[in-house]
């Protein structure tokens, strides 16, 4: 009992304390570093289904093959037929299939949509790496291999626009139902 006393005097006051350190806080953990102006500009980046956001530049087909094929075929595979990572091409069966292939080809509905992901997030050991010139190469060849265009495009952000995707109606579009009904 006598060393039960010091031991509640110390619990009961343990919260208190955290209140008054909190004022005195750091804002975070102190890790890392702020960001610069530039390193987040680099990552502010919006493309919209509508194409609101695409940027200058341009690529072919044969300009995506050279850099996938030093940039994405040791994750994606040959042809893009996956390795480590999931296949972006190459699919046997559609989504309705007994056993769907969810590759860029059936899945994706918009080739800008496609272009935000992999100028945002590829590769996935240097994200934001990729010029804008050089995204537009790896989607113009990602969605030869998905046989949506031929092998002469160039993309850019005029002739991106005009790629209708094979699932591009797939999707149910909860916000245009909505705004419909009123």
């Amino acid at each position: 009992m006598k060393h039960l006393l010091p031991a509640l005097i110390l619990f009961a006051s343990i919260p208190a304390g955290i209140e008054l350190s909190r004022a005195d806080a750091p804002v975070g953990p102190h890790l890392g570093r702020a960001a610069s102006a530039g390193e987040i500009a680099r990552f502010d980046i919006n493309v919209f289904p509508d194409g609101t956001g695409l940027p200058p530049g341009s690529g072919s087909v044969a300009q995506g093959k050279l850099i996938y094929d030093r940039q994405c075929l040791a994750c994606h595979g040959e042809g893009g037929t996956g390795s480590s990572a999931d296949p972006l091409a190459g699919a046997e069966m559609g989504l309705t299939g007994e056993w769907p292939d969810q590759t860029i080809g059936t899945y994706w509905p918009y080739a800008t949509t496609l272009f935000d992901f992999n100028r945002r997030s590829m590769p996935m050991d240097k994200p934001g790496l990729l010029t804008n010139d050089n995204t537009y190469a790896i989607t113009a060849y990602l969605l030869y291999l998905n046989g949506i265009i031929d092998e002469e495009t160039t993309l850019d952000a005029g002739t991106l626009m005009q790629v209708k995707m094979p699932n591009r109606d797939g999707f149910i579009n909860v916000w245009e139902n909505e705004r419909q009904k009123k």
